[in-house]
């Protein structure tokens, strides 16, 4: 996370409805923070989330080639036969 630093810190004003407000309140009070931190905490993970979902990995040709062959290849192994075999919570 961030290093705090009151110096560079800068005010955001956030409008709200009183519900949304009264749960990030009741989240921020369980993990022991304020509603401040809370959200910061909150906006900068969402913030790195999609900042590394938009990262791009470049390979070689001989790399890509042989990633492709792997995702190609058949599902299979024990643990993926366990898998298909366990029980289906949803069809009990």
């Amino acid at each position: 996370m961030m290093a705090k630093s009151a110096a560079h810190a800068r005010a955001v004003n956030l409008r709200m409805r009183e519900d949304v407000r009264a749960v990030i309140d009741r989240a921020a009070k369980i993990r022991g923070k304020t509603r401040s931190d809370f959200m910061i905490d909150a906006a900068y993970r969402a913030a790195e989330d999609t900042l590394l979902d938009q990262t791009l990995v470049k390979v070689d040709a001989e790399s890509y080639s042989r990633y492709l062959a792997i995702l190609d290849q058949p599902p299979g192994g024990a643990g993926f036969a366990r898998l298909m075999n366990a029980p289906k919570p949803w069809k009990a």
